[in-house]
């Protein structure tokens, strides 16, 4: 299973460290991540910017960002949902010199590096053939167990 109803959260968080940070400690303490995962996710993402510019998608929906490092930095494999109340400034994945206000992340945990690719295009597969309507429902939920039912329903593993 790639979630864990323990590991989706919502944060108020106002910027991308205060996200990592708040994160990364709790996937430490649960045993998920390694010492070194904060720094080498923040150091990853200024070289390889991670935010999804989803208008091109739907204009409605929010732009979202599939934050990750090396697998020698995890202990398992998940996706860790994360909900942002404040929408939070990350550089496009495709145009790294483009700012995105992004409202919701997709971290990936994954200490297969074989597997990246694949539970990358895992995540763009369920934003791209979503339906429209379920997806937008999706992106406004507030409620971590919500957030878990959805994916669990609607989301292929």
């Amino acid at each position: 299973m790639l979630f864990a109803k323990k590991d989706i959260f919502i944060s108020q968080k106002i910027d991308q460290g205060g996200v990592f940070k708040e994160i990364s400690q709790i996937l430490f303490e649960e045993g998920l991540v390694k010492k070194e995962f904060l720094e080498n996710l923040l150091l990853r993402e200024k070289n390889f910017p991670t935010g999804i510019d989803l208008s091109v998608v739907d204009v409605e929906f929010p732009n979202v960002a599939i934050p990750h490092t090396e697998g020698e930095f995890v202990n398992v494999r998940r996706v860790i949902p994360i909900k942002l109340l404040k929408p939070i400034r990350f550089f496009n994945m495709i145009q790294p010199e483009q700012e995105l206000k992004v409202s919701f992340m997709f971290m990936i945990l994954n200490n297969d590096p074989e597997g990246q690719a694949n539970v990358l295009a895992q995540i763009m597969q369920f934003l791209t053939s979503t339906p429209k309507r379920k997806l937008k429902e999706f992106f406004e939920m507030k409620k971590t167990d919500e957030i878990y039912k959805f994916l669990n329903n609607n989301f292929e593993q």
